[in-house]
């Protein structure tokens, strides 16, 4: 614990020194043009640009702590408000892309580990090679021309709440979710299948299988387990990268989500904006990646007897 609020300090200190380090001054985006000295003078007064730095820091950081992150510089409305209304698009485009690469690269590791060589192996490792090879803004382009364009079975555009029209809603998330997914399909499929072939020749599943277990029991219980570590670790990382990751994938499909907030910002150098949705994701990683420790005593009982 001590040590996540260590790290919770430090990200906060690096979020905030974000806005420090940007070029320019931040009253241009608070100002229109030609704005006079005293004008400018009057909004960083307003806004607290005039403070020393660690009271600017220890203010901003206080504010952050009971939710409050500010007003964004273009819209005057709260942040967090902005953050509230866009975060759910993000995180229900991420977890769903998370929860389709681990359907698909589970069984597909797990079969290409226990018949390498095999029609299943083969064809993985092409699909992962070249899916590796095309970056995710050109495969969701490529989607969306075969199955937007030429096709005409999904929607390219756009966003349908799930109150509004539920089948609506999931049609317009197919072709986004699968662009996040594919290059996660590619990473766990790879590392399952290698820590795959390491298990599967260790003492215990050998002796499974001299023993007559079902084939599915021996992959499942003796060898999925044990050989999850890595998956389970690397996917902590991956629901941080997936988070960060929408700001390409929500411009192309024009998605309501916090990677167009964060682009529109950037474009309006609404840089409080950046700042707050910055430091969410770092939030989000790090306590994903806390919960991935706490992961490790139920996949294996030797952790959890180390541990203790």
């Amino acid at each position: 614990m001590a040590r996540f609020l260590l790290l919770l300090l430090l990200v906060s200190i690096a979020v905030f020194m974000l806005l420090e380090l940007i070029p320019g001054d931040p009253v241009d985006a608070l100002v229109p043009e030609g704005a006079t000295p005293e004008m400018r003078e009057q909004v960083r007064e307003l806004y607290g640009l005039n403070d020393p730095l660690l009271q600017r820091y220890a203010s901003w950081l206080g504010g952050v702590l009971q939710g409050d992150f500010g007003r964004s510089f273009q819209t005057r409305l709260p942040v967090a408000e902005a953050i509230a209304e866009r975060a759910p698009v993000s995180l229900e485009l991420a977890v769903l892309a998370m929860v389709v690469a681990l359907a698909i690269s589970v069984p597909v590791g797990v079969w290409s580990a226990y018949r390498p060589g095999g029609w299943v192996d083969r064809v993985a490792t092409l699909v992962t090679s070249a899916t590796l090879a095309t970056p995710s803004f050109v495969l969701g382009i490529l989607l969306v021309y075969v199955f937007g364009v030429q096709l005409k079975v999904l929607p390219i555009l756009g966003w349908v709440p799930f109150s509004q029209d539920p089948v609506q809603h999931f049609s317009h998330l197919v072709l986004p979710v699968l662009t996040l997914a594919a290059g996660e399909c590619v990473l766990f499929t790879r590392l399952l299948r290698g820590d795959m072939l390491a298990t599967l020749q260790q003492d215990h599943v050998l002796s499974a299988r001299a023993r007559g277990l079902p084939t599915w029991r021996i992959l499942a219980r003796h060898a999925l387990r044990q050989s999850s570590f890595s998956l389970v670790t690397v996917s902590g990382v991956v629901i941080g990268r997936l988070i960060g990751g929408t700001v390409i994938v929500e411009s192309i499909f024009s998605l309501p989500g916090m990677g167009s907030l964060v682009v529109n910002a950037i474009i309006s150098r609404d840089f409080i904006v950046v700042q707050s949705v910055v430091l969410l994701t770092a939030l989000i990683y790090l306590l994903m990646n806390t919960l991935v420790d706490l992961t490790y005593p139920l996949l294996d009982p030797r952790v959890r007897k180390a541990t203790s």
